[in-house]
């Protein structure tokens, strides 16, 4: 119930922050503007956010006295609100460096069953047979293992790493000259880990994409 009570408010904060923007707007332009910047259908109505009307469902159960449906509406607009988030975070994955190709970026958001919830987004380059994936996941499980690597270089010399620092962040760097693999991995606002993995490159290369992620960008999500 107190899980309930917490995703309710936090959601109800959004509502309430979206209709201050909306009547900021209203009170500029004489309009009241509907959600989604007053996008209309096909049909000439106003379509309604997706978020906003299912906490709005949600609000309606929860009067009605219909807790477990309040509860997974609530549960649904979280998660839809990780599926916007996931869409604007491929935004910082870096660009293809010169000579390189870049596939699609991939965006996913986990549900609370899975790890408490969480925002994974990558994207694959290619030059030649040398491939980078480069990922970063929010509130990933194994962040906290990574941070006690990081403030302590013995736990990352045990693991075949060295401590490095990639546009200000420090990193943990992996690198096998036998097969040309490696990976850097590198904690962002306590919140993000960012992952760069590479197979048949060299070593300046996965430094590079390492530090062309938009490390500013992330740490104001």
């Amino acid at each position: 119930m107190k899980y309930f009570y917490f995703c309710l408010s936090f959601l109800f904060s959004l509502q309430v922050l979206s209709c201050g923007t909306l009547c900021s707007a209203a009170q500029k332009t004489g309009q009241v503007p509907s959600a989604e910047n007053n996008r209309e259908s096909s049909t000439g109505q106003p379509v309604q956010d997706d978020v906003l009307a299912t906490i709005e469902q949600a609000v309606k159960q929860y009067k009605a006295g219909d807790l477990a449906g309040a509860a997974s509406n609530v549960d649904y607009a979280a998660q839809l609100i990780r599926q916007k988030k996931s869409e604007k975070m491929k935004s910082l994955l870096p660009e293809p460096l010169t000579g390189w190709q870049a596939q699609e970026a991939n965006a996913q958001a986990m549900g609370t069953a899975v790890f408490g919830g969480g925002v994974t987004v990558s994207r694959k380059y290619t030059k030649g047979p040398a491939t980078i994936e480069v990922e970063i996941v929010s509130d990933s499980p194994v962040l906290q293992s990574v941070m006690m690597m990081l403030n302590n270089p013995m736990f990352a010399g045990a693991g075949g790493g060295t401590l490095e620092k990639i546009k200000g962040q420090r990193a943990i760097v992996k690198y096998n000259k036998g097969n040309h693999s490696g990976d850097v991995n590198i904690v962002v606002a306590g919140r993000f880990m960012v992952t760069v993995k590479g197979q048949n490159v060299q070593r300046p290369d996965l430094i590079a994409y390492a530090g062309a992620v938009d490390y500013q960008g992330l740490s104001k999500y």
